[in-house]
């Protein structure tokens, strides 16, 4: 017989691991390797049986007390039989394995959210549609017709799936559960498992004279245009929600929504940080020496700003109110901030250059503060032995 593996290691935590830790584990486990999610798969049954073993003893205090001092010797398991497993309810890993809430989808930009309940009303299905926005449209807001294929209530039968205006039957097979259940026997005790009703395939109701139109389903797949707002100041990455465009919900269940999730094209001049806008301004070495008056471009026009003699590279300026409206919040505006970079003259020719050097020549180290500084540490780290 091989020798059984540590159940520490069988549930993948470490031996200081809380009860919670270990029961998460385990419920992992548990629907990764459930026999009835691996059919006629012995490798996935027993390590199903395996985390179920480890389980049954790490989370019960007294035998994982005498594991942790003797090991296996300490206790004794006797796999799983019945209808328990590991503690949970048989019917809480089946809801979880055969049904429950799928996150959102995403197919060219547009997806799908749905959840499983029991038979009575249901929330439709919320959709989510991806929006891109130039850098502008974001920042001023703008209106958007889009257009979205989803499914919708049936105009022929106006959701009532049949030709005559009858309502559709119970089926008699799983009584409105859309779920058959039936215990087997296995290896390790009897089992119950749970399968899709082939009479209704899992909808829980029979139609005698469905709807020739959406053929019994009381929705059918339509394209549907909506004229979007998108406020001003809205940034990457958020989302609206329009109420009650997104699927129709079942057995007399509300509409669920439609998610627009923002996506904003880089710009040439600008970037953003939150409500604040920020861009670089080239300038050449005479303006920033003697100062000057330049257009610096905001997300509103170009503004005129006066620089200071002595600009040095790299300095910034704020402007402020000039930056995008606070979402939901007029009058509230960010700054904008721009960065000056000087740019230094390329393919002088030799008059320049004489120029330039005669300009050099009638310059002193007062001129250069910066310039003094540096050289003057540089003499006392160098000197001062």
């Amino acid at each position: 017989m091989a020798e059984k593996r540590d159940y520490y290691e069988v549930l993948g935590v470490d031996r200081s691991a809380d009860e919670n830790q270990i029961k998460k584990a385990y419920w992992k486990l548990a629907k990764k390797y459930h026999p009835d999610v691996n059919p006629d798969n012995k490798e996935a049954e027993e390590k199903f049986k395996e985390a179920n073993d480890a389980y049954q003893v790490l989370s019960d205090k007294d035998k994982r007390s005498r594991y942790d001092q003797f090991g296996h010797a300490g206790v004794d398991t006797n796999g799983f039989a019945g209808q328990g497993f590991g503690g949970f309810d048989l019917n809480d890993i089946f809801s979880t394995i055969f049904g429950g809430f799928s996150g959102f989808g995403d197919l060219g930009g547009f997806g799908r959210t749905s959840a499983a309940g029991s038979r009575g009303p249901r929330r439709g299905a919320n959709l989510r549609y991806r929006m891109n926005l130039d850098f502008m449209e974001a920042a001023f807001g703008v209106e958007r017709e889009i257009s979205i294929n989803k499914d919708d209530r049936c105009t022929t039968c106006e959701g009532n799936k049949t030709s005559d205006g009858s309502k559709p039957k119970t089926c008699p097979t799983c009584q409105g559960s859309g779920q058959v259940q039936m215990v087997r026997d296995t290896m390790f005790g009897q089992m119950m498992t749970s399968s899709t009703c082939e009479t209704c395939m899992g909808s829980g109701e029979t139609i005698d004279n469905p709807c020739p139109d959406c053929r019994g389903r009381g929705v059918k797949s339509t394209n549907k245009r909506l004229l979007v707002t998108i406020p001003a100041g809205i940034n990457e990455g958020e989302m609206l929600t329009l109420r009650g465009e997104g699927e129709p919900g079942e057995r007399g269940g509300p509409y669920g929504d439609l998610y627009i999730e923002i996506r904003i094209r880089p710009h040439p001049v600008f970037r953003r940080e939150g409500f604040n806008t920020f861009c670089e301004v080239p300038i050449t070495f005479t303006q920033a020496a003697i100062g000057a008056e330049i257009e610096i471009p905001t997300i509103d026009g170009t503004v005129n700003y006066r620089l200071n003699e002595g600009t040095q590279p790299g300095d910034t300026y704020t402007m402020k109110g000039k930056g995008i409206t606070a979402i939901n919040r007029p009058g509230q505006r960010g700054d904008h901030i721009f960065r000056v970079v000087i740019e230094v003259p390329r393919n002088l020719d030799n008059n320049q250059k004489d120029m330039l050097n005669a300009f050099e020549q009638s310059l002193s180290e007062e001129n250069y503060r910066e310039r003094k500084s540096f050289f003057d540490k540089v003499k006392h780290v160098f000197n001062k032995n």
